[in-house]
């Protein structure tokens, strides 16, 4: 419903003759409301939507008038209630997503009212593309066989998708083999500029993916959020955040020669994360951001994670229409988005002074070298020739400080393995096993996999090969790659060295690299050897690639297939051989590197229109496996029991969603405790599942074989199986053990046993649990699981040094504590070892966001120490949700009151439970 407060409501003129209605900016600025030309261009978005969605009682006039003087530098108290036109899914959390959506109506339901009463009120678009495995590489029948086990072994799941589908009015599914969230995105779904009810405005949105910031380099507002969090924006609440910082990038200068946009995603990552830009928007300006091409700008965008903001936001301008145009949106819906954008005085990339901004940081382009980023983060750039050095020692280095705790005689030692093709290689530390072009990343970016193509061809036509021990895969991230790397004659080439395309997804990227060969897996685990994994991806992060693939280096599509010739990434390609020619020449980098030129040309074939509609258009004709799984029906699921995939969770049971009364959590046990770059992927894994950890067990007791296991992340829709796997990483580190791997912990009977195990001895006695962690703690990508097993788990409170951003909302979003200790405050500072108790002292219903609190630590001889801790419910809507035990109930209880009246029953549902017990 439309209103016209400070006289905003405008007209403009559409291209075509007509006009549409918008609320303008301009307008407000003209009314006196404050300097909004002077804002940066991500914050004049979300006010445009605070203005429009201004109602009287989730926006108020406050906000509009609060966010129009957005000041650089101030301390950030207000909250942003900002409602998105549209919410983006991909499976792995939007299978979860749904399973919560269907018991939502089972609880409504069940106390006698309308099930409809939940329904997404915003586009939902969920895309399939993270359950495909590279279970078969380097054939030419490799992505068909990866698709039949893909829907063989996700039958199940897809069936539960359709059912969604016809029982949600706004749901829609992209189905497996089109590609990879982000890039459908970018290339299909984004439209700009919508429209509702005449009035237009900004194309906004949150996706269940970090990497929804991708979506940032067309100059549309957008990122990642947890599944709950979606959950409650499809259901008409807000999102709310902390009116941010905004970061000023001012890019100069051009890319050089040799030097691509992946080399300037992992150093803008690199800058970032040492400026501290945790939780803030990031905006890129200059004439370098002017000069980018779009598919530039995405990829350093899409990255906005790694460096840990919020945002990495290219600002609207003619290469953004450009882009529309050259993939497929007609002219009408261009000549509009040109005219809207330039209507609100939002059209060109800012140039040095014409904005405010909180901090600036400056970036020539021509610095840029060629790099890669490893072994277990994606911010640790390495220069390239730098690679040889790092490794080495990186390989010596202790394991509290990020390397692998091995001596200097582990380098040169190998075996000779025969693999089941019955070709023979050597392993040893430093071997290259996985090389792999996948990821939104990269293979949205034509540039980089058109050179990935040339440099494939230039090292066949030398009669190089790829090492027998690497398993090579191509994994685009639509089916336009496909469509110009086969025009530009390029595909022969990279099939010739086992390139071939396994399918239209992430892949390796999110953990479904595969098997190894059985003989060479066998060789790493015996010899304990480091090997590599090289990826186009942007997540690296130990055991999430490979459980037995140590070091892992995120790199650009034409180094991935360098690194798959040479075979190790001991190697300084700068000025080592990667190979031999057919005529005994040595053959460097340099000789197989395609020239800009050599790309430019290429590139002519890249992005036509027609390609873009025909590509996506009828998803269901273009896909017949998709049509023949078939679809249960009706408003209410029917939950089966017997399930391994799908099971109703516990959240919604009614003594789940009564309002609750904050008090103070006392008498908690420690069930980990976790050093620095604690990421969601060693909390919630999404990869493989061991035999012997109780996930494992659990599936073998319930009938199910090892080979039919498949993924944590494909199991996210049985709560049994998640809560098994949370803390399940085989990588993790829990100091009270002295560090050793894997998801163990000391139990109530002061013995080693599983995290999981653990954690049910200490509910059955009705003890609380804390877990207590490092810097940066629940890095990563934005799986609401990492929150939801925790809660799962008993766990009341985790504690941390800092926290990343998405996981610290889902954790307040499941009912689960943040608390932040002081600067010079840690684990080790207090020496704490899992034998103490902790209360948490000055917890009540009066508390404040960000308040301090009292951690009061009893240890094992009766000695007391309290410390100082900020609590991390951020907002004054966060206290809300943890009252009411996290955000669904909260939700659920406003909507089950606003849309009919309360039955004896209905009320007694909604009573009275304690958050804090």
């Amino acid at each position: 419903m439309s209103h016209n407060l400070f006289n905003t409501l405008q007209s403009f003129d559409l291209g075509n003759g007509k006009s549409g209605q918008f609320y303008s900016l301009p307008a407000l600025e003209a009314a006196g409301v404050g300097p909004i030309s002077k804002l940066p261009v991500s914050i004049r978005l979300v006010l445009e939507s605070v203005l429009r969605n201004c109602d009287g009682l989730k926006v108020q006039e406050a906000n509009v008038k609060e966010l129009a003087n957005w000041k650089p530098t101030e301390e950030r108290t207000a909250e942003i209630p900002f409602v998105v036109a549209r919410i983006v899914l991909q499976d792995f959390t939007g299978v979860p997503l749904l399973v919560d959506l269907a018991a939502m109506r089972s609880a409504v339901n069940k106390i006698g009212k309308n099930p409809k009463i939940i329904e997404p009120l915003v586009p939902v678009d969920l895309v399939v593309d993270h359950s495909v495995q590279v279970d078969f590489a380097g054939a030419a029948d490799s992505m068909a066989r990866n698709l039949d086990l893909e829907f063989t072994r996700n039958r199940e799941r897809y069936q539960f998708l359709k059912w969604g589908m016809q029982a949600f009015d706004t749901f829609k599914v992209v189905p497996p083999g089109i590609g990879i969230v982000h890039q459908v995105n970018l290339e299909y779904l984004a439209k700009g500029v919508l429209e509702q009810g005449g009035v237009y405005y900004p194309d906004t949105l949150v996706g269940t993916d970090s990497h929804t910031t991708m979506i940032n380099g067309l100059g549309i507002v957008g990122w990642g959020v947890g599944g709950i969090e979606a959950e409650a924006g499809m259901l008409g609440q807000p999102v709310y955040f902390l009116t941010p910082d905004v970061v000023g990038v001012h890019l100069t200068g051009a890319i050089r020669e040799g030097v691509t946009a992946t080399d300037v995603a992992l150093t803008v990552t690199q800058m970032l994360r040492k400026a501290k830009v945790v939780g803030k928007f990031v905006e890129f300006f200059g004439p370098g951001a002017a000069a980018l091409p779009l598919v530039d700008r995405a990829t350093i965008a899409n990255m906005a994670p790694e460096y840990g903001a919020t945002m990495g936001f290219f600002p609207i301008d003619e290469e953004c229409v450009n882009y529309l145009r050259g993939t497929g949106r007609s002219e009408a819906h261009c000549k509009m988005y040109e005219n809207y954008y330039k209507a609100q005085g939002l059209w060109g990339i800012p140039q040095a002074g014409q904005i405010e901004y909180s901090q600036v940081v400056e970036l020539d382009l021509a610095s840029v070298k060629p790099s890669v980023a490893g072994p277990k983060r994606p911010q640790d750039r390495i220069e390239l020739q730098n690679l040889r050095r790092e490794f080495f020692s990186a390989v010596q280095r202790p394991v509290t400080e990020n390397g692998f705790g091995k001596t200097r005689q582990v380098f040169g030692k190998s075996v000779k393995v025969e693999m089941a093709s019955k070709k023979k290689a050597n392993v040893g530390t430093g071997s290259v096993l996985i090389a792999a072009i996948t990821s939104c990343t990269n293979t949205s970016n034509p540039s980089v996999m058109l050179a990935a193509g040339l440099l494939a061809k230039k090292a066949v036509e030398k009669g190089l090969k790829v090492n027998p021990a690497v398993k090579a895969s191509l994994a685009p991230g639509s089916r336009v790659v496909t469509d110009y790397l086969k025009k530009t004659g390029l595909t022969p080439y990279l099939n010739k060295l086992r390139f071939n395309t396994v399918g239209y997804g992430c892949t390796t990227c999110i953990g479904n690299s595969g098997p190894l060969d059985p003989a060479i897996e066998d060789a790493v685990v015996k010899n304990d050897y480091v090997t590599a994994s090289v990826l186009s991806g942007n997540r690296n992060f130990e055991a999430r690639v490979h459980q037995n693939v140590k070091s892992n280096f995120l790199m650009s599509p034409p180094l991935v297939v360098a690194f798959a010739l040479a075979g190790r990434v001991d190697i300084d390609l700068s000025c080592e051989p990667l190979g031999t020619s057919k005529d005994g020449e040595p053959v460097y980098l340099a000789d197989l590197w395609p020239t800009l030129q050599e790309v430019r040309d290429a590139m002519q074939s890249a992005l036509k229109p027609e390609v873009f509609r025909k590509l996506y258009k009828d998803f269901a004709a273009q896909n017949p496996k998709w049509n023949e799984i078939p679809s249960s029906v009706g408003n209410v699921y029917e939950w089966d029991t017997k399930s391994t995939y799908i099971q109703e969770p516990p959240f919604f049971g009614t003594s789940r969603f009564r309002l609750g009364s904050i008090k103070p959590i006392t008498g908690a046990r420690a069930l980990g405790i976790f050093g620095d770059s604690v990421t969601t992927d060693h909390i919630s894994p999404a990869g493989a599942i061991k035999k012997s950890s109780p996930a494992g067990k659990f599936l073998l007791d319930n009938g199910v074989t090892f080979e039919d296991f498949n993924s944590y992340g494909s199991r996210r829709g049985n709560d049994r199986i998640m809560t098994r796997g949370t803390f399940a990483n085989v990588r993790i580190k829990n100091l009270m053990l002295g560090g050793e791997e894997g998801g163990n912990t000391i139990g109530a009977d002061g013995q080693k046993t599983s995290i999981y195990d653990a954690s049910i001895a200490y509910q059955a006695k009705g003890t609380p649990l804390i877990v207590i962690a490092g810097q940066e703690y629940g890095t990563g990508s934005s799986r609401d699981w990492a929150a939801k097993g925790t809660n799962l788990l008993g766990v009341k409170v985790v504690v941390a040094q800092s926290f990343e951003r998405i996981h610290r909302s889902n954790l307040v979003g499941m009912g689960v504590l943040p608390l932040q200790f002081k600067e010079g405050t840690t684990a080790q500072t207090l020496k704490l070892d899992g034998t103490e108790t902790y209360d948490i002292v000055g917890l009540d219903a009066n508390i404040k966001p960000q308040q301090d609190l009292t951690l009061k630590i009893t240890r094992k001889d009766g000695s007391v120490e309290n410390v100082s801790v900020r609590c991390r419910i951020d907002t004054p809507i966060e206290i809300e949700y943890y009252q009411h035990g996290g955000i669904l109930p909260y939700v659920l209880r406003q909507l089950i009151a606003r849309r009919s009246p309360l039955s004896a029953d209905s009320k007694s549902a909604l009573g009275t439970t304690s958050a804090g017990s």
